[in-house]
């Protein structure tokens, strides 16, 4: 494992428990999400969709309770033993962006939900063309991640030290979505859809949104 995913890893290890009281509930305060994983369910094909970077497990949960057969994957043991208690029915593993637990073409899609900005930018592309190893022909995959916020525009890093209570190591990364797009197409995938959005007030961190649906 990387120095950046070690320090990721740590670092929501330390908040899992803080993190589950937080934010487990976070998609009854998004209704725009909740649509979005919505028309993701009815366009993707049969087969497993992953959850990758799937912390609690929540956004697996609404997946599966839209009919879909799902894999949760976190680099954090701790998030995942909190996955499999809130969530037995789903298969939840402890795994890396940049090696995920599949053969290739194993997956019919996946959702990556605000993880890769905790990669650096020498990491996406390896971990877009993992990503595509992994995603079957056809297959799709829905982005979500921060492009800026009232202190940092695209392409800004922010390094924090304390999250949730808890002393952490922790760095993000805001991304504009014209290079996130492009990294992926890089990579093998195609744009289908791209949604940029403002933060729901008092539901959120204030950072404005962007959210790619690609296929394979």
């Amino acid at each position: 494992m990387s120095p950046p995913e070690d320090a990721t890893r740590a670092a929501y290890d330390a908040v899992a428990q803080e993190y589950e009281k937080q934010l487990a509930d976070e998609l009854d305060g998004k209704p725009l999400d909740r649509a979005l994983l919505v028309a993701f369910a009815e366009m993707v094909g049969p087969g497993i969709v992953a959850d990758v970077g799937c912390g609690p497990g929540h956004v697996a949960a609404q997946l599966r309770a839209l009919g879909r057969e799902l894999i949760g994957v976190d680099l954090s043991p701790s998030m995942i033993e909190i996955a499999r208690e809130r969530y037995p029915a789903i298969d939840f593993q402890v795994g890396s962006m940049l090696d995920l637990p599949a053969g290739d073409g194993a997956w019919a899609g996946a959702v990556l939900m605000y993880s890769i900005i905790h990669l650096p930018g020498s990491q996406r592309g390896p971990a877009y063309r993992e990503l595509a190893r992994v995603i079957r022909p056809g297959g799709l995959v829905l982005l979500a991640f921060h492009v800026s916020d009232a202190s940092h525009a695209p392409g800004d890093v922010s390094t924090i030290d304390e999250f949730m209570g808890q002393p952490v190591e922790l760095t993000h990364h805001y991304l504009g979505p014209d290079e996130v797009a492009a990294g992926l197409t890089d990579a093998g995938f195609v744009e289908v859809a791209r949604l940029e959005r403002e933060p729901h007030p008092g539901a959120e961190y204030p950072s404005r949104r962007c959210y790619l649906i690609v296929s394979r």
